[in-house]
């Protein structure tokens, strides 16, 4: 199912452009990506209740938080960066200092979430975690991504396995992935090693879909290298769902939906 950003724009939420300058420029985050505040409201209204608990093992930027908080979602986020979270905080503080929930971020190493999260029941695990050493984040040992691939693995399936212990029973996660390659220009696998560890911590994988990005450049900077290498340039993201449990019991704790009507659909554009 094709998750297309533009397409969704209509049923989402309307941020303020201040709103939107706060999360997307600035802080220890500028220069690096930053997440779809729009993926963020379909996945929380189509994956988690309202009032329930975001847990996110690999919180490095404000967006998830935000916008879980403007939906009426509780956020924890893990983060290994201090200067992450407290820009983090800061910009939170701008946008939701009024709202009666405001997102909370722990620092410190996510492995360590089976201790600093001990006593969370967890509605919805929502992350992005670091993909590889795509992009290196500080020079921190413990950092994902200063690590070899195999090291890196290992350790992200660990803090996988972990944060989907705090998961409740019949409930989902969701897990945005790209794929990553190696210094040769050949494909870890990264989104299949994801499948693997949701699997292995006991989830079921549930759906897939396709966040279509922004063309931008990449045309030019994929035509320029694709005769000598037949490297060809990605326009998209995985998007994995995952469940604790039983589906339907999963998507009954969710509550309803609003769901467009095809038929009902055409019958408007054509009218």
């Amino acid at each position: 199912m094709p998750l297309d950003r533009e397409k969704n724009k209509a049923s989402a939420t309307t941020y303020s452009q201040e709103s939107l300058n706060v999360i997307t420029g600035g802080g220890v985050e500028s220069g690096t990506s930053i997440f779809d505040p729009v993926l963020c409201e379909i996945a929380y209204r189509w994956f988690s209740p309202v009032d329930g608990l975001v847990l996110d093992p690999f919180a490095g930027g404000s967006v998830r938080g935000i916008v879980a908080a403007k939906l009426g979602r509780q956020y924890i986020g893990h983060e290994l960066r201090g200067e992450q979270v407290e820009a983090n905080r800061i910009q939170a503080n701008e946008i939701c200092g009024n709202d009666a929930i405001v997102p909370v971020w722990i620092t410190g190493d996510s492995r360590n979430i089976d201790k600093t999260c001990a006593d969370v029941d967890a509605d919805l695990i929502f992350t992005c975690p670091p993909y590889a050493d795509l992009e290196v984040y500080s020079d921190d040992p413990n950092d994902l991504s200063t690590m070899g691939y195999e090291e890196f693995r290992k350790v992200y399936g660990e803090i996988i396995a972990k944060t989907c212990a705090r998961l409740r029973n019949d409930r989902f996660a969701v897990c945005v992935v790209g794929e990553v390659r190696d210094k040769k220009g050949n494909y870890y696998d990264f989104v299949g090693d994801t499948v693997q560890a949701f699997r292995s911590a006991g989830l079921h994988y549930y759906n897939e879909a396709i966040l279509i990005t922004a063309v931008g450049s990449l045309p030019i900077r994929a035509g320029k290298q694709f005769s000598a290498s037949r490297k060809l340039g990605k326009t998209h993201q995985n998007i994995l769902v995952f469940v604790k449990g039983d589906g339907k019991k999963a998507a009954n704790a969710c509550g309803p939906v609003d769901v467009v009507d095809v038929e009902e659909f055409e019958d408007q554009a054509a009218s």
